[in-house]
């Protein structure tokens, strides 16, 4: 069973948290450098190997700006996700938009940018057209239904409302054909939180059969396969991480048997991984603030689900330190908790832990992915700061805690900044 360990030493976390109060995210730069380094290893077999970040899983420009210093780019799904990505330095191909149900300024600000633009839907391209113009490359994302089983976080692919059937995306492609279009990438993203090798195999020869099959048909040389996300990572102490090195012999091996023999020799390589490049390397701090003893023991933090939203969101489990205590047996059971007037604000249930005191340190593993991003403001909750943690011991503000101040500041009503007219909107 592998050991998690924060990076940080109780003494300088203290040390820390004087400056900057808990709860926070705290991220470990040098462990997600290296992290994206060993992942572009491992395909460094291929005649170009692309990963498109995904900004959804941790949307802050610090962390997008080490993507892009790594040589990645950006997966984006929204206006904002766009501007994020351009505002980190990430320009032009070096951007995906793959989005759904997608309105008409993100398709304009993507051509505007010059990315590259996945379309979820056959109606799309006509869409897409008529309020923003054809790209110079274009994608389609493809939903194989039954052909992969999926999982509860993203769901089956036959009941996902994500992607194109094959026969639309043999369509698809003869539409953008006809329309001008001469540059193609193809795509798919069913799969969230694998760690199964085979499974993130099958995933790669689904899509390099539709690949082959179309480019036998249609006479399409692809730029670029995107495999999507998905790959997993051990949330538990007890699970297996997935071996990057044997997924990257894996996909070269589908690739050589599959695309080559179809003509598609220099077909690149993408992914657009999130989770499985920061998420390891992300802590949620918190506080203790109070102990109930009722039907059950309970841990009360200054932290809840506002900051960490997994837990209740997937019943996911999250691995929890009592920092200090490391080394003490975990002999009690609490339930962990937050403060939201909602029962499913718990960090973890029935979780055998050290004997725990008001003012312990409590620090929550793996949130460097869809941690501090999902978060909300439900109950008047704030979101936290999140930190950097550079190779040196010293630490970066990458994004302050929000204040009462920023909650009020989009509010109308009497008596307020923006009803007394001091404050300029766009609204």
């Amino acid at each position: 069973m592998a050991i998690k360990k924060f990076p940080i030493s109780q003494e300088r976390l203290e040390e820390i948290i004087k400056e900057y109060p808990t709860p926070f995210h705290i991220y470990d730069e040098k462990a997600i450098r290296a992290n994206l380094r060993r992942f572009k290893k491992a395909f460094d077999w291929a005649p170009e190997f692309r990963e498109y970040f995904a900004v959804k899983a941790t949307p802050n420009p610090r962390i997008l700006q080490i993507m892009q210093e790594e040589g990645a780019g950006a997966d984006c799904s929204s206006l904002p996700e766009l501007l994020l990505a351009d505002a980190s330095g990430i320009h032009g191909e070096k951007i995906m938009l793959t989005s759904n149900d997608t309105p008409a300024d993100e398709f304009q600000k993507a051509i505007e940018l010059g990315a590259i633009i996945n379309l979820d839907d056959i109606t799309h391209i006509e869409y897409l057209e008529k309020n923003a113009g054809m790209p110079q490359v274009m994608s389609f994302r493809y939903n194989p239904g039954n052909l992969i089983e999926g999982n509860d976080i993203i769901g089956k692919p036959e009941e996902a409302k994500y992607g194109l059937t094959k026969e639309q995306m043999l369509e698809a492609y003869k539409i953008a054909m006809d329309k001008g279009v001469k540059r193609f990438g193809l795509h798919t993203m069913v799969i969230s939180n694998e760690t199964r090798l085979e499974g993130l195999l099958l995933n790669a020869k689904i899509v390099f059969d539709l690949a082959a099959e179309i480019a036998t048909k249609l006479g399409i040389k692809f730029e670029f396969i995107n495999l999507g996300g998905g790959i997993g990572i051990p949330y538990r102490p007890e699970d297996n991480a997935v071996d990057l090195e044997a997924l990257g012999e894996g996909v070269h091996k589908l690739y050589d048997e599959i695309l080559v023999p179809a003509g598609l020799t220099t077909t690149a390589i993408a992914y657009e991984s999130g989770r499985a490049i920061t998420g390891p390397y992300g802590y949620l701090v918190s506080t203790v603030l109070h102990q109930k003893n009722t039907y059950k023991n309970y841990i009360g933090l200054d932290s809840c689900m506002a900051n960490l939203m997994r837990p209740a969101l997937y019943g996911s489990y999250h691995h929890i330190v009592v920092v200090g205590k490391e080394n003490e047996p975990c002999d009690h059971v609490y339930d962990v908790t937050g403060s939201l007037c909602e029962n499913n604000d718990k960090f973890a249930i029935d979780r055998k832990l050290p004997k725990i005191d008001i003012g312990d340190r409590i620090v929550m593993f793996d949130t460097g992915a869809h941690g501090h991003a999902m978060g909300f403001n439900y109950n008047g909750k704030l979101r936290s700061a999140e930190l950097l943690l550079h190779e040196d011991g010293s630490v970066e503000l990458i994004r302050r805690a929000e204040t009462i101040e920023d909650y009020f500041a989009t509010l109308y009503y009497d008596g307020s900044v923006l009803k007394k007219g001091s404050v300029t909107t766009n609204g």
